[in-house]
């Protein structure tokens, strides 16, 4: 049996401030009324966005330091799909996978939850489905999702996994309501075919993704235009795919 490691990450924000709230955003121009009117009912008028980063805000207070392996699931590299869904499914219930699963079930099926209870559930999940799509949060767990991999961004001196949680989204240096209207462009029979698939499945593609991520980089590589230039398509599918995706379980959640 392939074992999965869940070691501590030390990165701030998975896909910093803008890319979770363009995942928030695109899934919420994607939720339907009966979704969006249960929503309101949970966290009052403020758009999905606005909750977004609140699970990362809160890494400050002591209170919620059990939290922060939820933010992601660390695997070895290079699995088979049927590998891979072993390790998964044998990782610890305190991380990305596991939390995600039970948010869904609770907001979907415990109705003796109380509105806070909700809320935190919703906050947790609107940022665990953006997480999700982050590829080095389905990072390996010898290099902390990458950020051991020590790397220049235009000379500053950063990590691969800060890369990609913040500075390939930044560079672009759009709004999160510019960046999510921009992206979300796809007609009604593409947004379909890209709201297929289990949560296993999304994060099956990101881990893909993150295995192409190690392949093309090694410790102290200097990157910038050429690199962002390389992946911003993959940045932006993941973003839009991010929210889509978001979208469709709310609407699940709430049918």
């Amino acid at each position: 049996m392939v074992l999965c490691s869940i070691l501590a990450s030390s990165s701030a924000f998975a896909w910093g401030l803008t890319g979770h709230r363009v995942v928030a955003q695109i899934a919420e121009q994607h939720i339907n009324n009966k979704t969006r009117k249960e929503i309101s009912k949970i966290i009052g008028p403020q758009k999905l966005a606005y909750w977004a980063n609140w699970p990362d805000f809160i890494k400050s207070d002591d209170s919620w330091k059990h939290a922060d392996s939820y933010h992601y699931v660390n695997i070895p590299g290079n699995l088979n799909r049927e590998q891979f869904n072993t390790a998964l499914e044998a990782t610890s219930e305190e991380n990305m996978y596991k939390k995600g699963l039970f948010l869904i079930n609770e907001l979907k099926n415990n109705k003796s939850l109380t509105k806070e209870q909700k809320q935190h559930d919703l906050y947790f999940l609107i940022h665990i489905l953006g997480d999700a799509h982050q590829p080095l949060h389905v990072g390996r767990p010898d290099d902390l999702g990458g950020n051991r991999i020590k790397v220049e961004w235009f000379r500053d001196k950063v990590n691969i996994h800060t890369v990609w949680d913040s500075k390939l989204v930044d560079y672009e240096n759009y709004s999160y309501t510019e960046y999510s209207n921009l992206l979300d462009i796809k007609t009604k029979d593409e947004v379909k075919e890209l709201q297929k698939g289990t949560y296993a499945d999304w994060i099956y593609e990101s881990y893909t993704i993150a295995n192409n991520i190690y392949g093309n980089v090694k410790m102290d590589d200097k990157l910038g235009y050429r690199y962002h230039f390389d992946n911003k398509y993959i940045v932006e599918s993941q973003l839009l795919k991010g929210g889509l995706h978001l979208a469709t379980v709310l609407n699940d959640i709430f049918k």
